[in-house]
């Protein structure tokens, strides 16, 4: 009798604590939690690249390859053409010159158009490229 009450006590316990904290889970859709959709253009789209310096230092940009450095003033903004596609993965690289971390904010400003923006940051490395593949997508390094 006594392991009978033993045990209707165990599991009456573990029932009304279980009750107490439970949190249903709820299947969510994606569109709920998944952020912002990432930023993709059409393969072998032309595209113009728009560079915004917001930060009070000066801001050097080079494609590897095909540009030298290009300063970019505080406050300065820059358009760069993306050729006619056959280009295979573009890569922008950019520093602050003061050697200080950069905050890139990308944007599809319109249909061909990819924007970015140069924040200052306290968050050391920072970013430091842009990589547009081939397939279309772009990705922050």
């Amino acid at each position: 009798m006594s392991k009978f009450v033993s045990a209707t006590l165990i599991a009456t316990f573990l029932l009304l604590a279980s009750a107490k904290y439970s949190s249903p889970t709820l299947a969510g859709t994606c569109a709920s939690k998944c952020g912002p959709r990432p930023i993709q253009f059409k393969p072998g789209q032309n595209i113009i690249l728009e560079v915004v310096n917001n930060t009070y230092n000066t801001v050097k940009l080079q494609k590897p390859y095909t540009t030298s450095p290009i300063t970019l003033q505080p406050g300065e903004k820059l358009q760069l053409e993306q050729g006619d596609g056959t280009e295979p993965n573009i890569s922008l690289l950019f520093w602050n010159e003061a050697g200080l971390p950069l905050k890139a904010t990308v944007s599809k400003a319109n249909f061909a158009t990819l924007r970015v923006e140069f924040r200052p940051t306290w968050y050391a490395p920072g970013d430091r490229a842009i990589y547009i593949l081939d397939d279309g997508r772009v990705n922050m390094l």
